[in-house]
């Protein structure tokens, strides 16, 4: 376990928590139970993307503030009706065509 966290440590996570969605650990992963074969197999994927140069494990942003995703779920009308409020300019997109 402490060559696995060692590894995931040398990709850019902070635990086995922080790596579940690029790695596609289960939850029961996450929470650092892994059988041995399993903790095998992810040792030699981390060691085999080490040796080629490439890194199968994605880094990504942290998470969104908590006021950040009450955004995404804000209607657009609302947003831009605030933004107008607070003395923004709003425009709405141009039309896509798909």
């Amino acid at each position: 376990m402490k060559e696995l966290l060692a590894l995931l440590h040398e990709a850019g996570h902070t635990d086995f928590r922080d790596a579940r969605g690029p790695l596609a650990f289960t939850q029961r992963q996450a929470a650092g139970k892994f059988t041995s074969e399993e903790a095998t197999a992810f040792i030699e994927r981390l060691q085999s993307d080490e040796a080629e140069g490439t890194q199968a494990v994605a880094h990504h942003e942290d998470p969104p503030a908590p006021a950040d995703r009450a955004l995404v779920r804000l209607p657009a009308e609302r947003l831009a009706a605030e933004l107008r409020r607070r003395g923004w300019g709003v425009t709405e997109p141009p039309a896509t065509t798909t």
